[in-house]
């Protein structure tokens, strides 16, 4: 990769940004945006020509890393062919796109429906399912995110939730969580079956009829890649059965190799009814989403109008984008990649680090989703920030992170390690060796015995 360094234009970039850009979750008047001149792989740049490993896949989105040349000439084609069209016309890359999705799903989903992102992926399926079924209420985790539009933002469960609660209808629960048991469990099988008893109680007390649908993350991923206990899953289909409610599995940030598997919950034995994706279908080259509809909830739609759109569902550069993903994903053996790199480097090397750093408290995770929850004592497991917050040893293993050329994701007390599907051995071990360096650091701020 060539990195040409040019610190005038860097300057410039920055100038721009704060004459004109307002971003998001953030004040304002404080930000010091990091500049990114440009990024190829596994890494990106700045544009004094400093390289950084993106271990944090940008949000978790760069599945095929940044600028796949498959993927690029794809969306340059499609360009120069058609760069538009709208969504009430048929369109070449539209059919190959939903194509290629739903032979990835499960049996009996022939349908997808294109938004422009996660949110409102899990905006239309909330939609789908409440129309489907004549109900009104949403139940979703408390340690969930699930976009920032009307109802996917008060079906999250974190702190985000609280300015934005102005969708009605929605119930939260907890899920299962056993390093920080909601429910005294001694064990993740005790944990399961009290999680389940939690959500079959919940259900009863809303009132069954009066619930349209389930939404939750297959692996749960920015409120801290929580693995459902083995039978979880299974639990809450055997219950969404039992009360006729609809299961909507939110893949946005768990799908398209990212745990190993094209959908996480390929991992498990649970079929949804409605399946939602984003980030990794392209990578996040272009903006797009999707809803993958079951057969039978399509046919509610038949004979009935669907009554939501957006101008730009199913955009061709997205479709074409989606398709050359998928297409290099097979070919090179990506989602196959994702989950060896997760079986022999970052699992074990993770778990390793947990052996000799004493402020991680637990390591979570499959595939190319790991989180390591942060403690300053392991036998209280008081985490290193408080939850909504972050404290002055989280803000310095991110500045130690970046001083040792690694982009970190982390969230609360939490470090995820989430680097591209496609990251190969010798990457992975050295965002290890920068994640072992920093947490010498951060050890200092251990208080426990």
């Amino acid at each position: 990769m060539s990195i040409t360094p040019d610190p005038a234009l860097g300057q410039h970039v920055h100038d721009l940004d704060r004459a004109h850009v307002f971003h998001s979750w953030s004040a304002q008047a404080a930000l010091n945006p990091m500049l990114i001149a440009g990024g190829e792989g596994s890494y990106v740049w700045d544009y004094d020509g400093n390289r950084y490993l993106d271990f944090s896949s940008q949000l978790v989105n760069t599945n095929i890393g940044h600028q796949h040349p498959k993927v690029v000439a794809a969306i340059q084609e499609q360009a120069g062919k058609l760069a538009t069209i709208a969504p009430q016309h048929a369109n070449e890359a539209r059919g190959e796109a939903a194509k290629r999705i739903t032979e990835l799903a499960p049996e009996g989903f022939h349908k997808v429906f294109f938004t422009n992102g996660g949110a409102d992926a899990n905006e239309n399926a909330v939609r789908m399912a409440r129309l489907h079924t004549g109900r009104r209420k949403v139940m979703s985790f408390y340690r969930s995110y699930h976009g920032n539009t009307g109802a996917a933002i008060v079906a999250t469960g974190d702190p985000r939730r609280v300015p934005n609660e102005f969708a009605e209808g929605h119930v939260h629960f907890f899920g299962p969580y056993a390093y920080r048991s909601s429910f005294w469990a001694a064990d993740e099988a005790q944990e399961c079956e009290r999680a389940l008893q939690h959500l079959e109680q919940t259900i009863v007390f809303e009132g069954p009829t009066s619930i349209a649908c389930i939404l939750i993350e297959t692996v749960v991923g920015t409120a801290g890649v929580l693995v459902p206990p083995p039978g979880y899953l299974e639990g809450v289909r055997a219950l969404c059965d039992k009360f006729g409610i609809i299961l909507i599995l939110d893949e946005v940030m768990a799908g398209f190799g990212r745990c190993g598997t094209w959908f996480a919950f390929d991992n498990f034995d649970v079929r949804p009814d409605l399946i939602t994706f984003a980030k990794g279908s392209n990578s996040g080259y272009v903006p797009v989403g999707g809803v993958i509809i079951s057969d039978e909830i399509a046919a509610t739609f038949d004979d009935r109008v669907f009554p939501g759109g957006l101008t730009y569902s199913g955009h061709p550069l997205a479709c074409a984008s989606i398709v050359a993903s998928i297409d290099a994903m097979k070919e090179e053996g990506i989602v196959e990649n994702a989950r060896r790199i997760g079986d022999d480097v970052l699992g074990p090397g993770l778990r390793e680090l947990a052996e000799r750093h004493p402020v991680i408290g637990e390591v979570r995770g499959l595939g190319v989703f790991w989180a390591l929850d942060l403690v300053t004592d392991r036998a209280t497991r008081e985490p290193l920030a408080p939850y909504g917050g972050t404290s002055p040893a989280m803000n310095e293993l991110v500045a130690e992170a970046k001083k040792r050329g690694m982009l970190p994701f982390t969230n609360f007390n939490r470090l995820h390690v989430v680097p591209p599907c496609n990251v190969s051995d010798a990457e992975a071990k050295e965002g290890l060796a920068i994640i072992d360096e920093v947490l010498t650091l951060t050890d200092a701020h251990y208080t426990g015995a």
